[in-house]
């Protein structure tokens, strides 16, 4: 079997590592949670994460759960509010709106992550899928990822390099992958956030930029940046005319759709645990949030926090194999 025909195989593996505590609901929610609370991104403001943070953040004001502070804690790829986060007195009143990677990928990564999501960290509930995306400049003269493979391969001298804003995701693994299949040599380029990276993107600075298809919104919108391809295995409603990936001949993309879930410090009560689990997991059923969240490319996906623990798991299995054959190692 070819290195990329068991990276493959890899992505859709299964098997059970454990990623992040279980959250157990030992004790009955409280009926309201005492605020203010705050929910730590940690990335920079007008990214994906900041988007569905906000979007939350007020319809659970709408909902009767106070004061609800969106803080943005930038840097080392979303560690930083992670790592902020997981020191905080365990009250329930502090929380971080975790991008998947963080549980799934980094364990595997980096040598050092700066945190255990095994020991350190508490399920709540998983909020929304992520569908990503690669994307160019307006005004590049390639429409697809196929033909910017095929631009890249006629013009050695050109530019070839993927922003993002996170090292060590399965944008930067999928790559890895490309660079292997396609004998190129795509070099990754990170940033504090998906603003910035996009707006290099936007003039050109670097060629394509990976990251979520709602932080990309905005600037598509504006006609600034084209879409080459989104993850997964079928196309988005909100974008039917943009091809997936996998369709166009790169199935590396396929697992790419990651999702942002609610973590607490591992040691916060069952009682406060439980009364978040069922605060976001109400907010998540509002058609206004639902439809807020799909037009900025967002997929509404709740499940409670023994759920999304379990899908961590999984998905912590399934790309264990990939990094260790891609060889990826981050400081």
């Amino acid at each position: 079997m070819s290195m990329i025909s068991k990276f493959h195989h890899a992505v859709f593996m299964g098997a059970a590592l454990c990623a992040i505590t279980l959250p157990v609901h030992a004790e009955k929610a409280d009926a309201t949670l005492s605020g203010p609370l705050t929910i730590v991104v940690g990335y920079a403001p007008g990214g994906a994460a900041d988007t569905a943070a906000r979007a939350y953040a007020e319809q659970l004001r709408k909902d009767g759960a106070g004061t609800i502070i969106v803080e943005n804690r930038a840097g080392a790829s979303g560690r930083i509010g992670l790592n902020y986060v997981k020191d905080a007195k365990p009250d329930g009143k502090t929380m971080y709106l975790v991008p998947s990677p963080l549980l799934t990928i980094f364990p595997l990564t980096y040598k050092n992550p700066g945190y255990d999501a095994e020991k350190d960290l508490r399920a709540v509930a998983m909020l929304v899928d992520i569908p990503t995306a690669i994307v160019t400049g307006a005004s590049q003269p390639f429409d697809g990822m196929q033909d910017y493979v095929k631009w890249a391969k006629s013009n050695p001298a050109a530019v070839t390099s993927l922003g993002v804003a996170t090292l060590g995701s399965s944008g930067h693994l999928g790559i890895l992958a490309v660079n292997e299949h396609q004998d190129m040599k795509i070099e990754p380029v990170a940033y504090r956030g998906a603003s910035p990276m996009l707006i290099d993107v936007s003039s050109g600075v670097v060629s394509i930029g990976w990251d979520a298809v709602a932080s990309m919104m905005p600037l598509y919108q504006a006609k600034k940046i084209k879409f080459l391809g989104v993850s997964g295995e079928k196309r988005l409603d909100a974008l039917p005319e943009v091809k997936t990936l996998a369709e166009q001949g790169f199935p590396e993309f396929k697992a790419a759709t990651s999702f942002y879930g609610i973590v607490v410090p591992a040691k916060t009560p069952d009682s406060a645990v439980a009364a978040l689990e069922a605060a976001f997991l109400k907010a998540s059923e509002a058609p206004e949030l639902r439809d807020q969240l799909a037009a900025k490319g967002l997929i509404t996906a709740p499940a409670k926090g023994a759920d999304m623990a379990q899908r961590t798991r999984e998905e912590l299995a399934s790309w264990r194999p990939v990094v260790e054959r891609t060889g990826i190692v981050m400081d």
